[in-house]
């Protein structure tokens, strides 16, 4: 079969390479389903793997499969497999479990081990293939109604994770019912996180580099009720001027600095979610560190990091897809702006995503096989 695949740690590798079709019976105990790949959706994570940024090849290789944002089709079952059928659609989780005790219980995700194993980044092969099996243990059922959008559910399920341990952490007020929330990053992640927030009713306030004017994002997010204001036209300070002290930040802006300008701009009691993963040794000065340890003192304010998800949050996502298309139908296909047909057209794919601005990408992926 046809896969797509990089060398781990050495720039520009990503090739066609051709690999035996996996089968049910390489997963154990009649658990396993053979998946036939649908869509594959591409991040920045699989350019920084291209990139030679970080990646790890499976054990016995010296490449690596790329692909973790998926949808597929059951083309067949273990003898063990009850909760699906050949034919049904089915989104496949990222992250498998090592040694850690968190580990253990099904909490990969809170990992406490150095080597992890996720599929297309580190250890595992991932989805941008003809064919993957998995363990039906790793794989969630997609609603019929909701498969033109599933494969916007792996990056979902991130935010997912993120506002669920918010609300879970906040338990330690008894009572916390956030009414603004503000996000600081406005691409597939940004967009997603506004409409979870929206879906939550919330009033929501967005914030990206782009100017407004002619900014698609911008134009989405108006759509669902969400403002929109460009960081290059006003600070944060002046946006809590603006529309007051936030009660839940969700940062994903891929830059480090706007952190510090988050955590002055949560209000009392607040939350504030981190889940960008910054390279590089950037540092910077003036970083008013008195006032803001006294704010998160007296002010019970809270900051935490987010990273992959697990099963629930998967479930979580199935059914806010589902809500979003009942309260903003044919909006999450929007987001689908650019598709490649075929693996073989690697090339363009990676074209897009490597300029993403000039294209005015949101979710680039491939068709690897028709719905």
């Amino acid at each position: 079969m046809k896969a797509i695949a990089v060398t781990p740690r050495q720039k520009d590798t990503v090739r066609l390479v051709e690999m035996d079709k996996p089968k049910v019976a390489d997963i154990p105990n009649g658990r396993g389903v053979l998946v036939e790949v649908l869509r594959v959706g591409a991040c920045g994570t699989d350019r920084e793997i291209n990139n030679g940024e970080y990646g790890v090849a499976p054990e016995g290789f010296d490449f690596l499969i790329l692909g973790h944002e998926n949808l597929g089709r059951v083309a067949e079952i273990g003898e063990n497999v009850k909760e699906f059928a050949v034919g049904d659609f089915v989104v496949a989780s990222v992250r498998r479990p090592g040694k850690s005790i968190y580990d253990l219980i099904g909490e990969q995700d809170m990992t406490t081990d150095d080597e992890y194993f996720e599929r297309g980044i580190s250890r595992l092969h991932g989805y941008m293939a003809e064919f993957y099996s998995e363990s039906a243990d790793w794989l969630v059922k997609i609603p019929p109604a909701i498969v033109e959008i599933a494969a916007l559910l792996e990056p979902l399920s991130i935010i997912e994770k993120g506002i669920s341990q918010a609300f879970e952490t906040q338990e330690r007020m008894k009572i916390w019912r956030p009414k603004t929330a503000a996000v600081f990053g406005t691409g597939t992640v940004g967009l997603l996180t506004a409409l979870a927030f929206r879906l939550r009713n919330l009033e929501v306030h967005a914030f990206g580099k782009d100017k407004r004017e002619g900014y698609f994002n911008a134009d989405l997010l108006e759509e669902i009720g969400v403002t929109y204001d460009s960081t290059m036209e006003i600070s944060t300070a002046d946006s809590v001027k603006k529309y007051g002290e936030y009660d839940v930040i969700f940062e994903c802006t891929g830059y480090s600095p706007i952190a510090f300008e988050a955590m002055q701009a949560l209000n009392q009691n607040g939350v504030l979610i981190l889940s960008s993963v910054t390279g590089g040794d950037r540092k910077i000065d003036q970083v008013p560190a008195d006032k803001i340890n006294q704010q998160f003192v007296l002010g019970n304010r809270l900051m935490f990091g987010t990273v992959n998800a697990n099963r629930q949050h998967f479930e979580m996502g199935v059914k806010d897809l589902a809500l979003s298309e009942a309260m903003y139908q044919g909006w999450l296909n929007k987001m689908l702006t650019h598709k490649v047909e075929g693996l073989e057209n690697f090339g363009k794919l990676f074209d897009i995503l490597n300029n993403a601005a000039a294209n005015k990408a949101i979710k680039v992926y491939f068709e690897v096989n028709k719905i």
